[in-house]
């Protein structure tokens, strides 16, 4: 073992020990929460982003008053993945007690940052993108919530898409580079091929931001993709108003992975109750904060999905939806 190897070691048990000596509500903590794309001011309570809002009133519902016994430092990396290094450098060097932050990217790069800083991610599947050795007992400093069920919950997008689009032979995924390069990228072509459809691109590359959506969702259209599945990372969050447009104005029904694009107009969403998630990450925070070692909390995968259907944007696409499909809807808008 290298002796930095060993500091570092000896470095973070003697955070965690120190941590768990009588951390309470009335000591102050400071929080970093940092998120990959936006505006720093969507990380607020009132900031319209709903994802932060359940994390930030979950806190509020267990103690945690900003001002009083809560300093909240917020960042945003506003999509532009060449320049995530420098953000997490800047927030690991100013010390907080704990970092909040979403993508798989993003927490696989404070991961390889600090040792002793515990971090509380929101990402897709951590194992697959090596953040944490397992879902049940993660090991290092970090643990979260995951939106990604593997293979099982991308399958079921597809055939989703499927049985809305029943020619469908060209399926668009729209995520960034990572995503498309990596585990979820890679899981969701063998899904395709083994369903015989052609999954295209392009990936969304630097920086991610609307001129970058309108690109790639042009190109999509102009290759005749049939339909098109919207990965579930934060920066398609951030852009879902203008991901539901671009789609419409493309003709591409699409499915997405969170229900808040529906009533925004998108055509299905196929998602777990993300504001469940945020919460669960809410309570992870508020454990780690009160001394327990994050490596030793498991990562939270949903194992239930509920199916949402627009009729109106179905009309307006000019697709009949099977009976077969809507009897299976949990929601409906019409």
């Amino acid at each position: 073992m290298r002796r930095r190897d060993f500091i570092a070691m000896v470095g973070a048990s003697a955070a965690w020990k120190s941590s768990a000596r009588a951390q309470n509500l009335t000591k102050g903590h400071t929080l970093a929460i940092v998120a990959a794309s936006g505006p720093v001011s969507e990380l607020t309570e009132g900031g319209g982003n709903p994802h932060y809002e359940a994390f930030l009133q979950e806190l509020r519902q267990l103690g945690y008053i900003e001002g009083q016994n809560l300093v909240i430092e917020r960042y945003s990396g506003e999509g532009r993945t060449e320049h995530y290094n420098e953000l997490v450098s800047e927030v690991v060097s100013r010390n907080p007690d704990l970092i909040f932050a979403a993508t798989s990217l993003l927490v696989r790069l404070f991961k390889d940052a600090t040792t002793t800083i515990p971090i509380v991610g929101f990402t897709a599947d951590p194992v697959a993108y090596g953040i944490v050795a397992a879902l049940a007992r993660p090991g290092g400093n970090v643990t979260g919530v995951s939106a990604d069920a593997g293979v099982e919950i991308w399958g079921k997008r597809l055939e989703f898409a499927r049985e809305a689009v029943p020619k469908a032979a060209r399926v668009a995924f729209l995520t960034y580079r990572l995503s498309w390069e990596g585990a979820q990228g890679n899981i969701l072509r063998e899904v395709a091929r083994s369903a015989g459809i052609e999954l295209l691109g392009p990936p969304l590359d630097d920086p991610v931001q609307p001129p970058e959506y309108k690109r790639v969702v042009t190109l999509m259209a102009q290759q005749n993709a049939n339909a098109l599945i919207v990965g579930d990372t934060s920066i398609n969050f951030t852009y879902r108003k203008l991901i539901v447009d671009l789609a419409g104005v493309n003709r591409l029904p699409a499915i997405y992975p969170y229900r808040e694009y529906v009533p925004l107009g998108g055509l299905m969403a196929y998602a777990v109750d993300s504001q469940d998630l945020l919460r669960h990450a809410a309570n992870q925070a508020d454990r780690i904060l009160r001394g327990e070692n994050p490596g030793e909390i498991p990562y939270y995968q949903p194992r239930t999905f509920e199916l949402m259907v627009n009729l109106k944007t179905a009309k307006a696409l000019g697709i009949d939806m099977p009976l077969s499909l809507l009897v299976r809807a949990d929601e409906v808008i019409e």
